[in-house]
C-alpha cells in the first residue's frame, strides 16, 4: 500500500482464505514486522510460534468453543505470547505486535484475523491458553495473548466505510468536551 490509511481502511478480519500457502518471503516479512513492533523499555517481551503445520492448525481451531474455527484453513497461525516476568505490559507489547502482523499482512495483499485465546475458553473447560500450551509445549511462563490467522484472502471485503466513524466517542480536553 502506498498510504498507511488506504492500509487500515483496507484491512478487515478475513476469516476465509484460499488454499494458496505463502511463500517463504512472505512468512519473513511478516516476522520482521513482529520482530519491530515497539515494547516497554525494549523488553522484547513477546514470542512467536510460527504453525503452518495442517494437522496443528486444525489442533488449535479448537482452542476457543467459537471464533477459531478458520485456523484450520489459514496458511499459517502465528501464536503470539508474553512473558510477564520479563515486563509488567506484556499484554500491550503483545497487542502491539499482533496488530503488526496483521497490517504487515494487509500490506502484502493478505488476509488476517485476530483470535483472542487469553481470558477465554476451549470447550472442555480449560482456559485457551492452557489448551495452546498443551498443543505446542510452550513454557509455562509464557501467556498466549493471540493467534493471528493469516493466509491468502477467500473473499473480498468492502473498505472500512468512513461513514460509520463515531466521531462522538472523541473528547477534547476532558469527557464531553463541554
Amino acid at each position: 500500500m502506498e498510504h498507511f490509511n488506504d492500509l487500515i481502511r483496507q484491512r478487515r478480519s478475513m476469516r476465509k482464505f484460499t488454499s494458496e500457502e505463502l511463500t517463504q518471503d512472505e512468512v519473513v516479512t511478516l516476522l520482521k514486522a513482529a520482530l519491530m513492533a515497539p515494547t516497554s523499555k525494549r523488553s522484547n517481551s513477546w514470542q512467536f510460534i510460527v504453525v503452518d503445520d495442517k494437522p496443528t492448525l486444525d489442533l488449535l481451531s479448537r482452542c476457543k468453543e467459537s471464533g477459531a474455527s478458520f485456523l484450520k484453513d489459514a496458511a499459517l497461525g502465528i501464536v503470539v505470547a508474553g512473558d510477564p516476568l520479563a515486563s509488567d505490559v506484556w499484554i500491550e507489547d503483545a497487542s502491539v505486535a499482533s496488530i503488526y502482523l496483521q497490517l504487515q499482512a494487509e500490506d502484502l495483499g493478505l488476509g488476517s484475523c485476530w483470535i483472542q485465546v487469553r481470558e477465554r475458553w476451549a470447550a472442555d473447560g480449560r482456559s485457551a491458553d492452557e489448551y495452546v500450551h498443551g498443543v505446542l509445549d510452550i513454557p509455562l511462563q509464557l501467556q498466549v495473548l493471540s493467534i493471528i490467522a493469516i493466509g491468502h484472502k477467500g473473499m473480498e471485503r468492502k473498505p472500512f466505510n468512513e461513514d460509520h466513524l463515531q466521531w462522538e466517542k472523541i473528547h477534547l480536553n476532558k469527557y464531553g468536551g463541554k
